[in-house]
């Protein structure tokens, strides 16, 4: 059974599976896929090529599936792909990618709070809280359990790391990587977001282990790639999946360089 009020529009072409709920004034378009179980409530838009799995609830005044606002858009039909049970609250957005047959994407269980924005190209991973005002750049990575704080700016490209948190009102403009907590204006990374690994069943051994990087790299006044040379020389970069995390993610390419 779905539930779809009378005022709302539903375009030729729309997808919509079992106990989808649409409320009034809100708009669905021609290409949208909700899947089972997704809510849509009143004066809320999703639009474009935009597909989503189950459970996901978009609240009043969200517009999902706008747009990109890359002026390189050339046409086609580029899309947005979002996994199951999002919450996406009042006004957020999130944008369509730009080339046409390639997607933003959104992962699974993500709060995005009121007035946040994904822009186009993002690859939004799982498991992330996006606090209110939050706002992504074009092409940013988020890796799971990441949290980002209220009114935070995250520049075009860069990427977060999994269990990293940016503090309220910063700007980050380079990578921040994982377990890494950065603040400022330009955000530097000035601790190790401890709350979030104990939340997430991290032991205290993995915690310090974190601590320790955290030193290594951010304390000693190293050259970044000397001390990273010298993590990957411990003995526990072998075991740890705390520091081969860190390790992968500095290894990989990156338009921004690492925070």
């Amino acid at each position: 059974m779905q539930e779809i009020h009378p005022t709302a529009i539903i375009e030729d072409g729309a997808i919509l599976g079992d106990g989808v709920k649409i409320g009034a004034y809100s708009y669905i378009g021609s290409e949208v896929r909700l899947g089972d179980g997704c809510v849509v409530a009143h004066h809320a838009t999703v639009d474009g090529n935009t597909e989503m799995g189950r459970d996901n609830q978009i609240f009043p005044y969200a517009f999902i599936g706008g747009k990109t606002h890359d002026l390189k858009f050339k046409g086609g039909t580029p899309g947005l792909k979002i996994g199951d049970r999002n919450v996406f609250r009042e006004y957020t957005t999130a944008h369509l990618a730009t080339r046409d047959g390639e997607y933003t994407t959104v992962g699974n269980n993500n709060n995005i709070l009121a007035y946040s924005h994904i822009a186009h190209d993002c690859k939004v991973g799982s498991n992330i809280v996006m606090s209110s005002h939050a706002a992504l750049g074009g092409h940013v990575v988020v890796e799971d359990n990441a949290v980002i704080g209220w009114g935070t700016g995250i520049h075009q490209f860069c990427r977060i790391g999994s269990y990293a948190m940016v503090s309220a009102s910063s700007k980050l403009v380079k990578d921040l990587p994982p377990f890494f907590m950065a603040d400022g204006s330009p955000a530097v990374v000035c601790a190790i977001n401890k709350i979030n690994m104990q939340r997430n069943g991290f032991t205290t051994e993995e915690i310090d282990v974190a601590y320790s990087a955290f030193k290594l790299i951010y304390k000693r006044r190293l050259a970044r790639h000397a001390a990273l040379e010298e993590l990957a020389k411990r003995d526990v970069a072998k075991t740890s999946r705390v520091i081969m995390a860190i390790l992968d993610f500095a290894n990989k390419s990156s338009e921004r360089g690492i925070a």
